[in-house]
């Protein structure tokens, strides 16, 4: 059975004894049209304990669309993962919180962070940062729905504010109104002027000012996101946090993952193994395949697994060309997997 999530901090006093970690101590971050239930499936091969997140969820979508098609996942194989909702109507995140909760969701995370334009139009995302009486009103109406803990994700601050003061109020009143714990993404956010992609490179970078915060607040749990490359750095933010949350680099270079339970939850270290990631992968993909889906959806988020490794460029080609051929099936993640193992048998040779 897997240890369930409980957001404590890592310095708080703790009295109950049991098998629950005291807190998710390393994410991957919910990233829009990348970590979908498949992303989700291939991570949880290479990490056993990492708390995952979903893609966005925009609560209208769950008050007015196909509830299964957002939120169905594999209890089974994916949990501990998160459910990222994004809106702002107190009354349809208390309703897609209590869908999450009874789907088996982990934990329900409202974005504060997004900086899009498509979502700056919906009035939710890295613009609630400027309410934050509004913020805490869904907060309240979200742990008034569910028993799970709820959450929040948002910037140090947008465009021209003071991330000081502002930070400060908005995290003030959102743990006043019940929030479990802060994912703080290092950078302001700058609604005018850039993209989403250019917001996630161009702001600074402050990782000092979530320390701070988390001194501030030190028996709230407060983990921090953004910029963050490696797991060396990662370990390096958790001696002052009680989480780090890793993005891009987790999805680009996956195999980083497969030291997450060593680094941040004292697994024994042991070599990773690939046979067994390539035979679940293999088998996910037939199960998917046979329920009508396409090979593309599993291995468009395996192609960077062996980056910087002899025969990753053919891996990479085979896993993207080879496996939008016609009539491609799971064999290509075979195929893939065996150019690695020649590859390094030549440079072995």
């Amino acid at each position: 059975m897997k240890k369930c999530i409980k957001y404590l901090p890592q310095h708080a006093d703790i009295t109950e004894k049991d098998e629950q970690f005291d807190a998710p101590r390393f994410a991957v971050a919910p990233m829009m049209d990348w970590t979908d239930r498949h992303c989700r499936f291939f991570h949880r091969q290479l990490t056993q304990h990492a708390l995952l997140y979903t893609e966005m969820v925009v609560a209208d979508a769950l008050v007015h669309g196909d509830v299964d098609r957002h939120l169905m996942f594999d209890r089974d194989v994916e949990q501990p993962v998160a459910l990222q909702i994004g809106g702002s109507e107190p009354e349809k995140l208390a309703h897609s919180a209590r869908l999450g909760a009874q789907y088996g969701y982990d934990e329900i995370n409202l974005n504060v962070g997004c900086p899009s334009d498509r979502v700056q139009s919906g009035a939710f995302g890295a613009c609630l940062m400027r309410e934050p009486e509004l913020v805490a009103r869904c907060v309240e109406a979200m742990k008034g729905a569910v028993d799970i803990p709820v959450t929040v994700k948002c910037r140090i601050g947008v465009d021209d504010q003071d991330s000081q003061v502002a930070l400060d109020d908005f995290v003030g009143r959102v743990f006043e109104a019940g929030c479990d714990g802060l994912w703080v993404h290092a950078r302001k956010a700058w609604l005018k002027g850039l993209s989403p992609k250019e917001n996630r490179d161009v702001p600074p970078l402050d990782y000092d000012r979530v320390v701070r915060l988390k001194a501030d607040w030190p028996n709230r749990f407060i983990g921090i996101n953004g910029g963050i490359v490696d797991l060396e750095t990662a370990a390096r933010l958790a001696q002052q946090l009680d989480g780090v949350m890793l993005g891009r680099t987790a999805y680009q270079n996956p195999a980083l993952l497969a030291d997450v339970d060593t680094v941040f939850y004292g697994e024994k270290p042991s070599l990773p193994n690939m046979d067994k990631v390539r035979d679940a992968m293999i088998g996910y993909a037939h199960q998917h395949m046979d329920g009508g889906g396409r090979l593309h959806h599993v291995t468009r988020h395996m192609i960077g697994l062996f980056q910087g490794q002899p025969g990753a460029r053919r891996f990479r080609q085979i896993m993207t060309v080879d496996a939008s051929k016609p009539g491609a099936g799971p064999q290509v993640i075979a195929d893939a997997f065996a150019a690695i193992t020649q590859a390094k048998r030549r440079d072995a040779a």
